[in-house]
């Protein structure tokens, strides 16, 4: 044996080809043997006389191991048509294979043919019910909208809307969603519902002013009650309540989810409880809610429902419904350049991304960036793109603190926060995206004390250096932009040089939270700041409030202090 192994040594090494070929050989018939041992039955070829698809493309010659991947003979178990892989094969597709098929040229109408069996395979939770016009002064589905120039797929729309409680589904421009209680609007041609869904290709989501809408079969009932409604107050009956709340209806069963209901199905974002009348309408100079009244004096029992609160003739319990106002939802690029630069300046964390989604609303153009924020632009600010010194937006977002940068601008709007609201904002946008959060390991790393170390000064030095080298300079408190956001978004407005309608701030108070609000469920369970980094930062507090006062402004707000 040991004589014919060193025969064998010798002759391959005067001949390695050979070697290496019969080392080939074996390796293909092994792995064909264990190929074979992952599926049952007998191989079938598009094209052959045992393939079911024989009859949808030209016969295809059986290329033995290169032909297995395409598919296999099912079980008799299994329901015809269907593959059995093998466990070397995980395919994550869902769909049979296309070889046989037209081929997809990528134009609007195989779009549409794709869009379509995405549909199809959607019934479950939705129904297609076709391509419908839209206006952006007057919207097909009046209820929540959000854009995602990225990521928009038909699933995260119709997920979003369901969960509010709606009965449609639209998605426009591969990238819009709206949802709503009624569709307005006339039907268009399947033809111009031709855009592809930006986060998946395969789907069609509606096309230029046009909607692919969706009936939501699984919407979810309980979120359409009351408790997906929120609370306003209990307030006095305005004085012309018929102006003020158009829609009324008498409900001897009074309850708030029929009142709800009532007012969102006639696509009104207010309801207003009134004893045995229901009342419905927009917030307006006439029903402003901003002076609210004793819960008491509403507290009178629901005929039909013993433990709520239904009001009474002279006070209303007020709710908001799912339906989007949009009085203030429409927005653009300014119609010509303008003549003045103003900066929506601020320290990182401070609501700056806030803050623009609100001056957007209220003005009705979009605003600008000194900076290129992809996700910023993604979910809506359109502005985001546009280099800062365009003049086609309302102003521009910075956090720039140098002399030059700031003498750049003719005008700012100053948005202070609290540091240690803003110091911990930001550090979760830095390390959980604008609406995410760090992780504990952060928290507890050298990482936390790093930041604090760096950017607590910088706190207090960006304010110092616009008060020093701004123009001119409108200081705004994040916390009295929270707490009175009426007479502080005037006082914005009124800087940036635009005459805003009381109706539409009234809108924008209802719409007030946009897409970047960071949710207040997750929260530490311990203060992260030390003694030592207290200390540092109200040193801090204190010399910018003193130049506050230095310009005769009032100074930081009092829960600043203490720490």
């Amino acid at each position: 044996m040991a004589k014919l192994l060193l025969k064998l040594q010798r002759y391959f090494r005067r001949k390695p080809v050979r070697f290496f070929t019969l080392l080939a050989l074996y390796l293909a018939a092994g792995s064909l043997v264990f190929l074979h041992s992952g599926f049952s039955g007998e191989p079938t070829v598009p094209g052959s006389p045992r393939s079911p698809a024989a009859a949808e493309g030209p016969g295809l010659p059986y290329l033995g191991v290169m032909q297995l991947s395409r598919g296999f003979k099912a079980a008799a178990t299994m329901p015809a048509g269907r593959r059995r892989h093998g466990p070397w094969f995980k395919s994550t597709s869902k769909e049979p294979s296309d070889r046989g098929k037209p081929r997809d040229n990528g134009g609007p109408r195989s779009r549409t043919l794709r869009g379509r069996s995405g549909r199809e395979k959607e019934e479950d939770r939705a129904r297609y019910i076709g391509c419908y016009e839209d206006n952006t002064r007057q919207r097909t589905l009046r209820g929540m909208s959000f854009f995602d120039y990225k990521k928009m797929t038909v699933f995260r729309c119709q997920d979003n809307c369901a969960e509010r409680g709606y009965l449609y589904a639209g998605l426009e421009f591969g990238a819009e969603c709206y949802c709503g209680h009624k569709i307005q609007a006339s039907n268009a041609s399947e033809s111009e519902c031709n855009m592809e869904c930006k986060g998946e290709r395969s789907n069609t989501c509606g096309g230029i002013n046009r909607l692919s809408i969706y009936r939501l079969e699984l919407a979810q009932e309980s979120a359409r009650r009351y408790g997906s409604a929120i609370f306003r107050g209990c307030f006095r009956r305005p004085e012309n309540v018929s102006i003020a709340l158009p829609a009324s209806q008498l409900m001897l069963n009074m309850s708030v989810d029929k009142c709800v209901d009532f007012c969102t199905e006639k696509e009104f974002p207010l309801a207003a409880l009134a004893g045995t009348t229901c009342r419905c309408g927009f917030p307006s100079t006439l029903f402003p809610l901003h002076e609210r009244e004793d819960e008491q004096l509403c507290a009178h029992k629901c005929t039909a429902e013993e433990f709520e609160s239904c009001g009474s003739a002279d006070f209303l319990l007020v709710y908001q419904t799912q339906v989007q106002d949009n009085r203030c939802m429409d927005r653009r690029f300014l119609p010509s350049r303008a003549k003045q630069l103003v900066a929506l300046a601020s320290f990182p964390g401070a609501g700056n991304t806030w803050a623009r989604h609100l001056i957007e609303l209220a003005t009705g153009f979009y605003t600008g960036s000194y900076y290129f924020d992809g996700s910023l632009y993604n979910k809506g600010f359109k502005g985001e793109r546009d280099h800062w010194r365009s003049g086609r937006t309302i102003c521009i977002k910075t956090h720039e603190s140098g002399q030059k940068e700031i003498e750049s601008f003719d005008s700012a709007i100053l948005l202070i926060r609290n540091p240690y609201k803003a110091l911990m904002a930001e550090f979760n946008r830095k390390y959980g995206g604008h609406i995410g959060f760090a992780a504990h390991a952060h928290w507890k790393g050298k990482e936390w004390p790093e930041f604090v170390a760096n950017y607590a000064p910088w706190w207090a030095t960006h304010t110092l250096d616009w008060l020093r080298y701004g123009k001119k300079v409108l200081v705004v408190h994040f916390e009295d932009l929270k707490r009175d956001l009426f007479v502080q978004l005037q006082r914005m407005v009124a800087l940036l040089g635009v005459t805003a309608c009381e109706d539409r701030l009234l809108c924008v108070e209802g719409q007030k939270d946009g897409n970047f609000k960071r949710s207040g469920l997750r929260k530490l369970e311990y203060d992260p700041y030390t003694a030592e980094m207290r200390k540092a930062i109200s040193g801090y507090i204190r010399t910018v409030d003193a130049a506050l006062k230095l310009r005769n402004l009032s100074g930081v707000p009092e829960d600043y202090y203490p720490r």
